[in-house]
């Protein structure tokens, strides 16, 4: 088939049919005209767009409105499926290829692709210059590629791989084909280095508003983790929630925890296999399961659009990959929270995992030292009491407008400090003192606590003046005052297998009653109703909007795809607003395009119509 012209003069009324053909929207989010504009002009760009800020439709217009074929390139086959799961539920025709494809889904999938049919083509950076794959784009009418998670591409940027450098060779292999970078997270640095090594032709820098006004941000001590993350849940019944945890075991351990606790969770990790994940991942797509409890790989394979909490049960290791993480929450543009359980002990351990992993790779010392970098900014932003809307924007270099974001623990005034923290701090370095600076964390705090225990007898530590002397403080409340003091620089703590506490300069400032000292707590209460959370549900009836997430649920399981795909929470929720009757009201519905009408419109206006004659 023949690519269709662009009328320039009418462009933007162009983009905007297929908008609302296609996924019912009657416009378009900051900075897609331009990224769009772009794919369609043949020029190179580098696209930054928050998760949830609409990377994908910047993408997926091009193609359909030049009625021409273009490849884009994923890094996960779970992430595939799931975004041709819901193109072709909005009457897009899209395809992927992959290894999980049986031979007769494979010969299907290159049969539309070769007739022409698929306007978008998903494919691995592992298989995008494979000879197979190379001849079958000689026989398609390609413009453009379009690299997903491009980030992937910089040794700067927060999760490299190696795969992604042969992409590197796109532009002399189709010099007839544009290379459009897309990513949620990358500083200025990272950018230029991705228009660098994808050797892109003066790229347009198309990069958006870092922030997500939707989002909640939350930093807590961590004290008892487990029973910490299945309060937060309980914030959120029946909906979607993403424990994040560093490492495999963490999550099963988790899920056990939440589990025990009358939480149905279920662990992710790469060391299950691949239909154990498949099953959870299923699960979890179809609104079957809720909580999910995962190591990072989880959340770039994830498209479910109406995750309403993400939780960190230990730091990232960069803000990049929190910032990353934490868009899992509220891609619909609905209200969506953040909790993160801090211990400086985290630094400690991803210092020594840093170290570790760049041995293995056999990396430089300035690959190490820019890891750490990352890590140490990491630590502040968890650390220091300020707006982390604002935090988060300068971070990436935009400035954030607003005195008060109304949706931080520090805004919300969640955050305080404790009485008498230089007092207690005196106690803390005193005891650090009188072992000789030669114990760790956990001795110390034994002593603070009065602990009677073999090795506090064998050194003759009860003996000593600080033995007890914070013993009605909780233990965990101890352990993250010790941590919140190295944090501050006012305790110093070995880097080694067996590290201990040790006093510095700014200790005996505190001893001397030369410098003051604050220490943070988490008030008891926080604030669920942020006003973010209030104006969603604004003229939205509860019950009807659950009933219609109960119809969803049973659709997607008898269809076999994502329940994003069917209908997103903003679509049932301004069903639930609007009680269309007739189909030119429920196209009017937010969300709501011609095939969804043709498919699911008659189902949803009668579950609403008898829902109303039952009230």
């Amino acid at each position: 088939m023949e690519a269709r012209p662009i009328n320039n003069q009418t462009i933007l009324e162009q983009i905007l049919a297929p908008v609302r053909q296609y996924w019912g929207y009657d416009q378009l989010r900051p900075l897609q005209e331009e990224a769009i504009r772009a794919e369609l002009e043949h020029r190179d760009s580098v696209v930054v767009l928050p998760t949830g800020g609409g990377k994908s439709l910047c993408y997926q217009v091009p193609p359909i409105l030049t009625n021409r074929t273009d490849i884009v390139i994923s890094p996960l086959i779970s992430l595939m499926k799931d975004q041709v799961d819901g193109l072709r539920a909005c009457g897009y025709p899209a395809a992927a290829l992959h290894s999980n494809l049986s031979r007769d889904q494979w010969d299907e999938a290159v049969r539309d692709i070769l007739s022409g049919e698929c306007r978008l083509v998903f494919v691995s950076p592992e298989r995008i210059l494979t000879p197979s794959f190379l001849r079958l784009v000689e026989h398609i009418n390609l413009r453009a590629f379009a690299i997903d998670e491009a980030h992937c591409i910089s040794h700067w940027g927060h999760d490299f791989r190696p795969e992604y450098r042969q992409l590197a060779t796109l532009k002399q292999r189709f010099p007839q084909a544009s290379v459009h970078a897309y990513t949620a997270t990358a500083t200025e640095r990272v950018r230029r280095d991705i228009a660098a090594q994808l050797k892109l032709n003066e790229p347009a820098m198309l990069v958006g508003t870092f922030d997500r006004p939707n989002l909640t941000y939350r930093v807590v001590p961590r004290l008892e983790v487990r029973a910490q993350v299945a309060d937060v849940i309980r914030r959120h019944d029946k909906q979607a929630v993403i424990v994040y945890c560093l490492s495999r075991k963490d999550t099963e351990r988790m899920a056990e925890a939440l589990s025990a606790a009358g939480i149905n969770a279920q662990p992710y990790h790469a060391g299950m296999s691949p239909n154990e994940r498949r099953r959870t991942q299923d699960a979890f797509a179809d609104e079957s399961l809720d909580v999910v409890t995962a190591t990072v790989a989880f959340g770039m394979g994830i498209d479910r659009s109406n995750v309403r909490c993400v939780i960190h049960a230990t730091m990232p290791k960069s803000i990049e990959h929190y910032q990353q993480e934490t868009g899992r929450a509220g891609r619909d543009g609905l209200e969506a929270e953040c909790v993160l359980f801090y211990s400086a002990a985290d630094a400690i351990r991803w210092e020594s995992l840093i170290r570790k992993s760049a041995e293995e790779a056999n990396a430089s010392e300035e690959v190490i030292t820019a890891k750490n970098n990352l890590l140490d900014q990491m630590r502040l932003f968890c650390t220091i009491p300020r707006c982390r809307h604002r935090a988060l924007s300068e971070y990436f270099g935009q400035s954030y407008p607003k005195d008060d974001c109304e949706a931080c623990d520090v805004c919300l005034n969640e955050t305080e400090g404790i009485e008498d923290a230089t007092i207690t701090a005196q106690k803390i370095l005193s005891c650090v003192a009188r072992v000789q600076q030669r114990f760790g964390v956990v001795h110390v705090v034994d002593v603070l606590a009065g602990a009677n225990t073999e090795r506090i007898h064998q050194w003759g530590h009860d003996q000593l003046s600080t033995y007890g002397l914070l013993k009605e403080t909780p233990r965990k409340t101890l352990i993250n005052w010790v941590y919140q003091l190295v944090d501050l620089s006012l305790l110093a703590r070995t880097n080694n297998e067996h590290p201990v506490l040790q006093l510095n300069d700014a200790s005996w400032e505190v001893m001397r009653g030369e410098r003051t000292v604050r220490l943070m707590r988490t008030r008891a209460e926080v604030v669920t109703k942020t006003r973010a959370a209030i104006q969603s549900w604004e003229g939205v009836d509860r019950d009807l909007f659950e009933h219609l997430r109960g119809v969803r649920r049973e659709l997607a399981q008898q269809q076999a795809v994502p329940a994003f795909a069917i209908f997103g929470d903003a679509a049932l929720r301004d069903m639930a607003r609007k009680c269309p009757a007739t189909r030119d009201e429920f196209l009017a519905v937010h969300g709501v395009g011609n095939a969804k009408l043709k498919q699911f419109g008659r189902r949803f206006i009668a579950e609403i119509q008898a829902f109303s004659n039952k009230s």
